[in-house]
């Protein structure tokens, strides 16, 4: 069962509506420490790749030493929250994956709650943000920002 929970500018109106099918951008690089994408990582959309590039020109990020950093927190309504920033370098655990020229960077504690997850961008007149389609989520809040497993 997949969630789509949404970080943007507006909560999802249907978090459990089922995602509408996005191209997906295939992995170049596996991760640090053995285990690839396909080994049961992460996938990012071509829709979520493109803004992800943008974005980092905007904020002066370096394709080449700096990404995007995944990772989940404690708290939120549901008990565990996503949290999305970038990242001028990874740390010394991080797992890395590279889609397409950019690097998406996820700490071991967090990859155990994310493995196997789609980002993905949504922008729709309604509301634009990030969705984390997370199949180790089993709820998620009204908020769109929290989930539990």
């Amino acid at each position: 069962m997949s969630n789509t929970v949404s970080i943007g500018t507006q909560p999802s109106p249907a978090p459990f509506a089922a995602p509408p099918q996005a191209e997906l951008a295939p992995p170049q690089v596996s991760a640090a420490g053995g285990v690839g994408p396909t080994a049961g990582g992460l996938q990012v959309t071509e829709k979520a790749l493109k803004r992800i590039r943008i974005a980092m020109a905007k904020e002066g990020i370096s394709p080449e030493e700096g990404g995007l950093r995944l990772g989940v927190m404690g708290g939120g309504c549901s008990g565990l929250s996503y949290s999305i920033k970038f990242d001028t370098r990874p740390r010394e655990r991080d797992r890395i994956y590279e889609f397409d020229g950019v690097r998406v960077f996820v700490d071991p504690k967090s990859f155990l709650y994310l493995h196997g997850m789609t980002l993905d961008y949504e922008e729709t007149l309604m509301r634009q943000g990030f969705n984390f389609i997370n199949p180790n989520s089993t709820r998620s809040c009204g908020c769109g920002s929290s989930f539990s497993s």
